[in-house]
C-alpha cells in the first residue's frame, strides 16, 4: 500500500501593488509636452526677460546718466578749479618775484595782481576741498594736505621777503628764494597732481558715459526672439494671424531696444565731440599754460638769484622747448574750431616773441647791466611781462573755447537720455502685461 500523496503548496496571490503617481518633475515633463504647458512656458519667460530688460536698461541707463552728470557737476568743474588753482598759484610766483625786482615799494598794479592771485587761488582750493570726504584729508602728503597746509606758509614767507626789501635789506633776496622753493618743490607739484588726478577722472567719467550695452541689448534681442516664436506657436495652435497682446509687447519690446540703441549712439557721438573738441584739446592747452608759467617763474629767479640763477636758466630752457616744439605745436594741430586755431597761433607768435626778449634779457644780464635785465624782465608792452600775458591770454582764449565746446556737448549727451529711464520701465511693463494677456487669452481656451 502506497504512502498517501501530499497535497500540493497553495500558492497564495500576492495583491498588485499600486502604481506611486508620477512626481512633480515628472508632472512638468509631461505637461511642458502639452500645448498649455507650452504656453505658460511661454508666459513664465517672457515676463521674466521684460522683467530683466527694465532692470538691466534702467540701471545702465542711470548709470550713464550719472557719470554724464559728474562731468557736468564734479569731475568736469573740479579739473577747471584745479587748473585754475595751478595757474593762479604760478602766476603769484612770478609775480611775487617781479615785485622783488621792483626794489622798494612795487606797482600797485603788481601788488593787485599778486593779491588777486592768492585769491584765486584760495577760491579754486576751497572748491575742490569741499568736494572731497573729510578721509581724503587726513593724509598730511595728499596734494590737498600740502595745499591748504602750505599756501599759508608761502604767503608767510613773501610778505617777510617784502618787508626786507622795503627796508633794503639783502636778506629779502634769501626769503624770496625760500618761498620760490617751497611754491616749487611742494605747492606746485601739488597743485599738478591734483590736476592730473581731475583730469583722469575726467577720461574715467566720460568712457563710462560711452559704454555700450552689450547685455540691456543681447536682452532685447532675446525677448524679440522669444515673442517671434511665441506667436508662431499661438498662431499655428488657434489658426489666428494677429494675437492683438504679443503684437503690443513686440512693438513695446522693439520701440524699447531702438530707444536705447539710438539713445546711446547719441551718447557716444556727443561724448566723443566732448573729448575731441573739448577735454583733449583743454588738457594739451593747460599742460602748455603750465609749462609758460613755469618759464615766467624761472625768467624771474634768474635776475632774483643775481648772478647764481644758472639752474633756473637751463630750466627755462626744457620747460621753453618742450614749450615750442611739442606743446603749442601740438595745441594746434588738435584744434577744430577756427577761433581756437587762431588763439593758438597767436600764443606761438607771441611764444616766440617773447623768447627773443628773453635773449636780450640774459645777455644784459651777463653783460652786467643789470637795471636793463630787469626792465626788459618787468616791462610791458614789448618787454617779456608784456609778452608773457599775451602768451597766457591767447591761451586762456583757447581752454576756455574749449571748455565751453566740452560743457555743451555733455549738456546734449545728457540730454539724449532724458526720460529714457521712465521710457524703459514703462516699455518693459507693456512688453511684460501684452505677453501675458496675449497667451493667457489662447490658454483660456483649453480649460
Amino acid at each position: 500500500m502506497s504512502a498517501p500523496t501530499a497535497p500540493p503548496p497553495v500558492r497564495v496571490q500576492q495583491a498588485p501593488v499600486p502604481e506611486e503617481p508620477p512626481g512633480r518633475v515628472a508632472q512638468l515633463r509631461e505637461l511642458s509636452r502639452t500645448t498649455p504647458g507650452v504656453l505658460i512656458g511661454f508666459i513664465a519667460a517672457l515676463v521674466l526677460v521684460s522683467v530683466l530688460v527694465g532692470v538691466f536698461t534702467s540701471v545702465s541707463v542711470q548709470s550713464r546718466s550719472s557719470a554724464l552728470d559728474n562731468l557736468t557737476a564734479s569731475s568736469g568743474p573740479l579739473s577747471d578749479a584745479a587748473q585754475d588753482l595751478y595757474r593762479s598759484l604760478s602766476d603769484a610766483d612770478a609775480t611775487a618775484n617781479g615785485a622783488f625786482l621792483s626794489g622798494g615799494v612795487e606797482p600797485a598794479s603788481v601788488r593787485a595782481r599778486y593779491e588777486q592771485d592768492i585769491a584765486e587761488a584760495e577760491h579754486a582750493l576751497a572748491i575742490a576741498v569741499a568736494a572731497r570726504e573729510p578721509r581724503d584729508l587726513a593724509d598730511p602728503n595728499s596734494p590737498l594736505s600740502v595745499l591748504s597746509s602750505q599756501l599759508s606758509v608761502y604767503t608767510g614767507v613773501v610778505e617777510t621777503a617784502r618787508t626786507n626789501n622795503l627796508q633794503g635789506l639783502p636778506v629779502g633776496a634769501a626769503y624770496q628764494r625760500e618761498a620760490s622753493t617751497l611754491m616749487r618743490e611742494k605747492l606746485l607739484p601739488a597743485a599738478k597732481d591734483l590736476y592730473t588726478t581731475e583730469a583722469a577722472a575726467v577720461e574715467a567719467d566720460q568712457d563710462s558715459a560711452t559704454a555700450w550695452p552689450i547685455v540691456e541689448v543681447v536682452l532685447g534681442l532675446a525677448t524679440l526672439v522669444l515673442l517671434f516664436y511665441a506667436q508662431r506657436f499661438v498662431r499655428r495652435r488657434s489658426r489666428r494671424r494677429i494675437n492683438v497682446g504679443l503684437a503690443v509687447a513686440t512693438v513695446a519690446a522693439l520701440v524699447s531696444l531702438v530707444w536705447v540703441v539710438v539713445a546711446t549712439i547719441g551718447v557716444m557721438a556727443n561724448v566723443h565731440a566732448s573729448r575731441e573738441d573739448g577735454s583733449d584739446q583743454t588738457t594739451v592747452l593747460a599742460q602748455a599754460r603750465i609749462n609758460a608759467l613755469a618759464a615766467r617763474g624761472d625768467e624771474t629767479l634768474t635776475l632774483v638769484a643775481r648772478g647764481s640763477g644758472s639752474e633756473f636758466e637751463e630750466h627755462y630752457k626744457r620747460t621753453r622747448s618742450e614749450l615750442a616744439t611739442r606743446q603749442l605745436p601740438q595745441a594746434k594741430e588738435l584744434a577744430t574750431d577756427p577761433e581756437v586755431q587762431r588763439q593758438v597761433q597767436a600764443a606761438i607768435d607771441q611764444e616766440n616773441a617773447w623768447n627773443r626778449v628773453h635773449g636780450d634779457i640774459r645777455e644784459s644780464d651777463d653783460g652786467g647791466d643789470y637795471p636793463k635785465a630787469v626792465e626788459l624782465a618787468l616791462g610791458d608792452g614789448q618787454a617779456a611781462a608784456g609778452r608773457f600775458d599775451d602768451v597766457d591770454k591767447a591761451l586762456a582764449g583757447a581752454i576756455r573755447d574749449t571748455t565751453a565746446t566740452f560743457d555743451d556737448e555733455v549738456s546734449q549727451a545728457s540730454g539724449a537720455l532724458g526720460g529714457t529711464v521712465i521710457g524703459v520701465i514703462l516699455l518693459a511693463l507693456v512688453t511684460a502685461a501684452g505677453a501675458a494677456t496675449g497667451i493667457w487669452q489662447r490658454l483660456k481656451e483649453y480649460r
